[in-house]
């Protein structure tokens, strides 16, 4: 579990919740084409990886958030291209996936509003999963 004993400045805190507001504007700005929202979101974190570590654990946490949707968004659009154009019949397997696609999507956007708001306080908010995974990459300099 990252150490965040201190209180952030306002900036660092901005920061850290401009980066979960960026992967909500991205994925309903990007949303026939799902890149678009990793791409955004690799940008923010590009732009504030030199940043406080506070502001930079949260930037690669929310990227890393991001991958995981994209993985499971290209699914879903590739899937669907397949049956739009190779008329492929709509079975059961597919119903179910999208149905845990939204669901996936669902739960991912009321954890990042949850993280923005949060983060916006100056109070540390680590995913289950992303937050383990935040810690091995992000280090304190």
């Amino acid at each position: 579990m990252a150490n965040f004993a201190y209180v952030p400045a306002e900036h660092e805190t901005e920061k850290a919740s401009n980066s979960y507001v960026m992967s909500i504007i991205a994925v309903i700005a990007g949303m026939p084409l799902p890149v678009i929202n990793l791409i955004a979101t690799l940008i923010f974190y590009l732009g504030n990886r030199k940043g406080s570590y506070f502001t930079r654990w949260h930037c690669t946490q929310a990227l890393l958030s991001q991958s995981s949707l994209l993985i499971i968004n290209t699914a879903a659009v590739v899937w669907s291209f397949m049956i739009l154009f190779h008329k492929k019949e709509i079975s059961d397997s597919y119903i179910a996936f999208l149905i845990t696609m939204i669901l996936f999507n669902i739960a991912e956007f009321i954890a990042t509003v949850h993280a923005a708001v949060k983060t916006r306080k100056g109070h540390h908010v680590e995913w289950y999963f992303y937050g383990t995974l935040t810690d091995l990459i992000c280090r304190e300099k």
